[in-house]
């Protein structure tokens, strides 16, 4: 099947679709492993798969905490005491091109950009760092009452997640919080909330210890989607130790969406699809 899915401008016509199809979801329902299988007249979240479009070189120490484009340029954020860092980084290569590492006793977390300014979270240590987007330079620190996770914005908001159900709206300027919204899906509260991406008027969120990715409506907290990553990474990209899918980035000006994990040793772009496409394709390919 040839057509391509675009995530920004397409992902309308794939939830009618995926709402036809709903008989497919399984009967089962976790709070964080599944999307909801729903109950009386209410359809299932609808869930969508993937194609691998190219994989890139990704440094395998780095454990990947933020990911995110400003235009072309791509910056990572990474965690671990004493390996924290704020990253640019050349997609094409996975060279690193500038660093800056925290000091050992930060855990790194999530970052954004917003304006000439990168914001990155620390784990339990309450304060986030607000840098200059060209130097790296340490322009003011803040802090917040929960733990740090994952770090996006609107255009207008930071949106924080602290690995609860939980995403937390942050004033860019002032760094006060100016509102919260509970994820659910279907009523059910979704825990575990981790790297965040703004794509198309929704939050992609990684959910820790799964393969999933929840695409969520900000202002109601409401799960409209899934996005299953089941069997990105291949077994022989798991030759050494590799940790968690974690990392969403999408580079908006080319609609190009990109993955990866901590510590794993490619970067994925992928085109989202139908989860009956993705096993059409397998089984043509398994044959």
């Amino acid at each position: 099947m040839a057509f391509r899915v675009r995530l920004a401008r397409r992902l309308p016509v794939l939830l009618l679709l995926l709402a036809v199809l709903a008989g497919q979801a399984g009967a089962g329902h976790a709070r964080v492993l599944q999307p909801h299988t729903g109950t009386g007249k209410q359809s299932p979240t609808p869930v969508l798969s993937y194609r691998v479009v190219q994989a890139f070189p990704h440094d395998p120490n780095a454990f990947t905490q933020g990911l995110v484009f400003d235009g072309t340029q791509l910056y990572e954020g990474t965690g671990l005491y004493g390996r924290s860092s704020l990253r640019r980084v050349d997609l094409e290569t996975g060279q690193v091109m500038q660093m800056l590492a925290l000091p050992s006793r930060y855990f790194g977390e999530g970052i954004t950009i917003f304006g000439d300014r990168i914001y990155q979270l620390t784990w339990r240590s309450h304060i986030g760092f607000v840098y200059d987007k060209t130097t790296f330079a340490l322009l003011r620190t803040f802090s917040y009452p929960t733990e740090g996770w994952g770090l996006t914005h609107d255009g207008t908001r930071l949106i924080m997640s602290d690995g609860t159900s939980t995403l937390h709206f942050l004033d860019p300027e002032t760094l006060a919080e100016v509102g919260q919204v509970e994820v659910r899906d279907q009523g059910e509260p979704i825990v575990w909330l981790n790297e965040l991406e703004y794509v198309g008027g929704a939050v992609l969120a990684n959910v820790w210890q799964t393969d999933r990715i929840a695409r969520i409506d900000p202002d109601s907290g409401e799960v409209t989607a899934w996005i299953d990553l089941t069997g990105l990474l291949p077994p022989e990209d798991r030759t050494q130790p590799v940790d968690v899918l974690n990392g969403i980035a999408y580079l908006s000006e080319q609609d190009r969406l990109f993955v990866t994990g901590k510590l794993w040793p490619r970067l994925f772009e992928i085109e989202l699809v139908p989860r009956h496409v993705r096993a059409v394709y397998l089984s043509r390919i398994l044959r």
